[in-house]
């Protein structure tokens, strides 16, 4: 079997969740063989356009795809690895790896007959639990916030995320003083205590930091939320890239640490495990070199007895190779998913997305189980990136 062609689509979803002004985009990736057998998969990036960078780098990748057999995936993700290493191969090329990998653990999927999960060993469970994101759209006060986390508990979740701190939502990606004002602090609690109050103590409760903070305050916030609402874990404190200020902050706070949707293949986690920085892991299936990557880093979690929670808040794809991962994965906590995202991970696909409750259950088709609908593409091709 030989790559024929290799194509990337930007759509532009339905994501109420984040606004009519949303620059959220999904990238599908779409890899032919002369045998008929397509496979898909998935390498969205945002913010500023992320999803079409990406996508053109897919483009620039075609020529070195084709005529490669698609089922030596490992020689061929440290083939584009290495492509732009002089640029520097994590971020953007693992991205654009990520795509391109799931599409050939689906093609070998469907070319042997099997599930991907049983490709990777197996199952290990039957179904892959979820934390709940994306529940919160248009909400600004305590009230606001407990009401809706009361939905999403009476929907069968057991564990929900958010950021309470919205005086900081200008800054998810933008560094400044690590600081937060009185004011937006106490809202940020009150906010957190609402909802503990109205779900009760057995929900968990995940904050999202966001990478905003300096260390004082990131251990001052985090062991607050802790005190006051039992948050189960503090994610991304600082900055990505600040390994030892991480650590002084590991040291120094109550709760759970989470960290790892900023870190880029298994050689940005060693010091994380080596050095004991976090109590979770949350590489993300679509940045970090898709399913071969994020199963090499479970693996090497579960050496250090580390849980691996996947970060997830991107496109359906992301979703379903994310389960299949899991699915062969000891180690596994929690997959993150967007509840108002639902609707639009399912209109994208020939076979919906199994949700119920708090899990999702992978179908046992070949590959992946389902395909980037034709008529989806079509029907959202955002307009900067026309079909070719």
């Amino acid at each position: 079997m030989k790559i024929t062609d290799v194509r990337a689509y930007v759509v532009e979803p339905n994501l109420p969740e984040y606004g009519s002004s949303s620059d959220r985009q999904w990238t599908f990736i779409r890899v032919d063989t002369d045998e008929g057998i397509t496979g898909w998969g998935e390498a969205t990036n945002y913010p500023r356009g992320g999803s079409f960078i990406v996508a053109n780098a897919i483009r620039q990748f075609k020529d070195a795809l084709i005529g490669e057999d698609p089922s030596d995936i490992e020689r061929i993700w440290h083939k584009i690895f290495r492509f732009y290493t002089y640029l520097g191969n994590r971020g953007l090329v693992t991205t654009a790896i990520s795509g391109i990998d799931i599409a050939l653990w689906d093609i070998k999927g469907q070319a042997l007959g099997k599930p991907v999960y049983d490709l990777l060993g197996g199952k290990v469970r039957d179904d892959i639990r979820l934390y709940a994101n994306g529940w919160f759209g248009g909400c600004s006060t305590p009230e606001q916030y407990a009401a809706a986390a009361v939905k999403v508990v009476k929907s069968g979740h057991t564990a929900m995320k958010m950021d309470p701190f919205l005086e900081m939502r200008p800054y998810h990606t933008g560094y400044v003083t690590g600081q937060i004002s009185a004011d937006g602090e106490e809202l940020g609690y009150n906010i957190t205590k609402a909802i503990r109050e109205a779900v009760g103590p057995n929900i968990e409760i995940l904050i999202d930091a966001h990478g905003h903070y300096n260390v004082p305050t990131a251990i001052r916030l985090a062991n607050t939320l802790f005190e006051q609402s039992q948050i189960g874990w503090f994610e991304e404190p600082l900055p990505p890239e600040g390994y030892d200020a991480l650590k002084t902050v590991r040291d120094h706070v109550e709760p759970a640490i989470c960290v790892g949707e900023r870190l880029f293949t298994r050689w940005d986690f060693v010091r994380i495990f080596k050095e004991q920085l976090a109590d979770y892991v949350m590489p993300d299936i679509v940045w970090t070199g898709g399913i071969s990557e994020i199963k090499k880093i479970a693996t090497m979690a579960e050496t250090y007895y580390v849980p691996i929670s996947p970060h997830n808040a991107m496109g359906p794809l992301q979703v379903v190779a994310g389960a299949h991962t899991m699915m062969s994965v000891p180690n596994f906590y929690r997959l993150e998913h967007s509840i108002a995202a639902i609707p639009s991970y399912n209109a994208m696909l020939t076979e919906p997305i199994d949700f119920h409750g708090d899990s999702v259950s992978i179908s046992s088709r070949p590959g992946l189980g389902t395909a980037i609908s034709e008529e989806a593409i079509a029907k959202f091709a955002h307009p900067d990136f026309p079909v070719e």
